[in-house]
């Protein structure tokens, strides 16, 4: 895809084309990681080449499914991979955690069609990180400048709706905000590692009515169980197919479709083992329930959770305590807690904003969606110091 209006960019050492990969597989491990080990993005395990493949082959994030991949790639002048951006041709907005459905049945009431559309995302996965991943030996805002234009003329040529851009760090948000997109701004409840030694370290800095109440709720799901922790090697088969029943059940009860396979988690056991943490609850040599985690260099990502047993503080226990027990272990940053729950709080997770960006072809919808988003993001910001103020558990001063 050719870019003409980006050839006379000062210094540029990049060809001035996007090309579009229908498998990330036809990138390659070596070209996209080139990308993703950028030291500015912090080891996220979400854009790298084996959770994305993984997604593909395993039959996840791919066309049957509504997730058609169109991954963008810009090379260099010798020809090697310089820029990639994980982007999907959507038929719908299911697994996506930024909410657009009002938009799309409004654009269609009217008589226009919103699908597919062009998604830039970690597929399934609320988790901050960058989506326009640039070499590090490369002039960002070069690469930058080619991905998104590249994103906007697929849009153009094949007349789709609009371009979504979900969960992208602040300093990418804004930038691409400059460059004309809308912005979105929402919350989840992270977790801030404050330098405690240890977790009673953490729990003094709670109010003692939390302190009380925490290690009631530990003690009420501890009884009589066994919870492990484990981690690359430690992880077997039958902890997945324990894991996947559970994550089928999550799925079940909550009325959804549950988008990942069994496969993608041998996938993910298989090549990314280093990268999860997955804690599980036994009773009488039976698992009972686990949660899935996905560790970064400075933060561990709280993503899946499922049981076959309900057990009171259970759910707290395995993807919130242990999580901050576990982090604070490792000298992690953060624990981002995954998508929505304000019962988070109460648990230390206070609330955190969360972007995303949004191009849209027709103005008769653009306009209103951006006079929408200007308000929305006031009242969210409000919303989030309102939260931290009211309901914060940590002691005063």
């Amino acid at each position: 895809m050719r870019q003409p209006d980006l050839r006379g960019l000062p210094g540029v050492t990049l060809k001035p084309a996007v090309k579009v990969c229908r498998r990330i597989a036809e990138v390659g491990r070596d070209g996209w990681d080139a990308c993703a080990d950028n030291p500015a993005y912090a080891g996220n395990p979400f854009i790298r080449f084996d959770f994305l493949n993984a997604a593909e082959e395993a039959n996840c994030a791919v066309e049957k499914t509504g997730w058609g991949p169109h991954h963008l790639v810009v090379e260099d002048e010798a020809g090697a991979v310089a820029a990639v951006m994980p982007l999907y041709l959507k038929s719908h907005s299911q697994g996506e955690y930024i909410f657009d459905h009002a938009w799309a049945d409004a654009y269609e009431r009217a008589g226009g069609r919103y699908y597919p559309k062009l998604l830039s995302a970690a597929p399934f996965t609320p988790a901050t990180g960058p989506r326009l991943l640039v070499r590090p030996d490369i002039e960002p805002e070069e690469g930058r400048a080619l991905l998104l234009g590249g994103a906007l003329a697929l849009c153009e040529r094949y007349e789709i709706s609009s371009l979504h851009v979900n969960f992208p760090d602040a300093e990418a948000w804004r930038w691409m905000g400059a460059q004309g997109l809308a912005l979105r701004e929402g919350q989840q409840y992270h977790w801030l590692n404050a330098g405690y030694r240890d977790f009673e370290d953490f729990l003094a800095a709670l109010s003692s009515g939390r302190r009380k109440t925490i290690r009631r709720e530990r003690r009420d799901a501890q009884a009589g169980l066994e919870i492990l922790c484990l981690t690359g090697a430690e992880i077997t088969e039958d902890h997945w197919d324990a894991f996947f029943g559970f994550y089928m059940d999550t799925g079940s009860r909550k009325w959804g479709r549950p988008y990942l396979t069994r496969g993608f988690f041998s996938l993910l056991g298989e090549r990314m083992a280093d990268r999860v943490l997955l804690v599980m609850a036994r009773r009488d040599g039976r698992w009972i329930a686990g949660a899935l985690n996905l560790i970064g260099d400075d933060c561990l990502y709280g993503r899946n959770w499922g049981c076959v047993e309900d057990v009171p503080f259970l759910h707290f226990e395995l993807c919130y305590y242990r999580a901050i027990e576990w982090a604070i272990g490792r000298g992690l940053a953060r624990v981002e807690a995954g998508a929505q729950g304000q019962h988070k709080i109460a648990r230390g997770y206070l609330p955190t904003p969360v972007y995303s960006a949004h191009w849209i072809a027709d103005p008769r919808l653009r306009e209103p969606v951006e006079r929408f988003l200007a308000q929305e993001r006031e009242g969210v910001e409000q919303e989030m110091e309102w939260l931290a103020e009211a309901y914060s558990p940590f002691r005063e001063g």
